[in-house]
């Protein structure tokens, strides 16, 4: 046991020092049946086609395969390359499993590759198995770039209510340091227009699962939205890791964003899509302070009982506040979070009469089981 422990430590710690691209061609040759050399580079090329020539790829793939048979890692019979016993261990310490050697080379580069790719520790069969599925793998790219709670069962329902909460946090400037109310609270319409803002390109995708392969997509710069898309940007990025890197990969993360970029939290500067720097959105009381100012402008009713229509508010708000960036969506939101907080109040619109009924379609804000319309003003006594 103690040799067989000793034995362990010292592939973990030779897989600790092998350069990354040397742990690649390592992981590759684990795989069932092993690889000639001519696989390697055929298998490889996509990875690596938007940086090497095919004769770059060859170059350093077969210095790789000579690194690995000078160290005793693999074996060559008669060209055909398989692991050794040392070998063994440190691919699946490079690759993170646990006595789970061998299996067809698309699983562990749709599997355990992608899973390094998106930074994912602990790598248990309930991850790779959702890893291997379209919504797994759109889950876990939206978590990690968005800095969601990580699990790859999110219904799309949950992932789009959660990015709501993102782009809202967004919208005020990500000046909240604690958790928001809307993501569940406004309607499934409202919460995808919502979400929808943290695109490159604001628009309302029509369906949850559209919104969440779309965001996906962007995440980590896929041509397209399918899962082969997804994996090929992924893959490219961990290629461009181990093309930058060069030196040692003791674990690899990061992927998602760029290799030379840290992940970042979903209330910080710097998500994907954010148009404006968040310095130029307001925080929640600020934000009510300028939209009562406002709405004070063009309220109705007698003291004690003036109301302004959201729909003007957001029409001053516009030509008041450019600056801010805000879309309509975002700033009924805002409203609808600023009333669950206490900083304003929102109302009903009582009556609901045919002068009045285009004013009200255009200012209804839904909230659970809620429509509102109109701001309130306290005015002062």
């Amino acid at each position: 046991m103690h040799a067989a422990g000793a034995a362990a430590s010292a592939s973990n710690r030779a897989a600790d020092t092998m350069p990354f691209r040397t742990g690649l061609v390592l992981a590759r040759i684990a795989c069932a049946n092993g690889a000639t050399r001519a696989h390697l580079v055929r298998d490889f090329a996509p990875l690596f086609s938007h940086k090497l020539s095919p004769a770059e790829l060859r170059k350093l793939v077969l210095g790789d395969v000579e690194m690995l048979l000078a160290d005793q890692a693999i074996e060559d019979t008669r060209g055909r390359l398989t692991v050794a016993a040392a070998g063994v261990a440190q691919a699946d310490a490079f690759l993170g499993r646990k006595g789970a050697s061998g299996g067809a080379w698309s699983d562990v580069r749709d599997g355990r590759l992608i899973a390094m790719a998106l930074g994912l520790d602990a790598v248990g069969p309930k991850k790779l198995k959702a890893i291997l599925t379209p919504d797994g793998l759109r889950a876990f790219i939206l978590q990690q770039a968005y800095a969601l709670p990580q699990s790859g069962t999110q219904t799309t329902a949950k992932l789009r209510a959660q990015l709501a909460v993102v782009a809202l946090e967004r919208a005020f400037g990500n000046k909240i340091k604690t958790g928001l109310g809307a993501g569940s609270g406004f309607s499934a319409k409202a919460g995808r227009l919502l979400a929808g803002q943290l695109s490159s390109r604001p628009r309302d995708l029509g369906s949850d699962g559209r919104l969440v392969a779309a965001l996906a997509a962007e995440a980590v710069d896929a041509r397209q939205t399918d899962a082969d898309a997804l994996r090929a940007a992924l893959l490219r990025r961990l290629a461009d890791k181990a093309l930058l890197e060069g030196l040692t990969v003791a674990k690899p993360r990061g992927a998602v964003t760029s290799p030379t970029e840290k992940p970042v939290a979903a209330n910080d500067a710097g998500l994907p899509g954010a148009p404006l720097p968040p310095t130029r959105r307001p925080d929640p009381a600020g934000f009510s302070k300028e939209i009562l100012k406002l709405a004070a402008t063009c309220a109705e009713g007698w003291a004690g009982n003036r109301k302004a229509f959201v729909s003007r508010v957001w029409q001053k708000l516009a030509v008041t506040h450019p600056e801010w960036g805000l879309s309509e969506i975002e700033f009924k939101c805002m409203l609808g979070e600023a009333h669950r907080t206490g900083h304003l109040r929102l109302a009903t619109a009582d009556l609901k009469d045919k002068s009045s009924a285009a004013e009200i379609e255009a200012s209804a804000i839904t909230y659970k089981n809620t429509q509102w319309h109109l701001i309130r003003i306290v005015d002062a006594g």
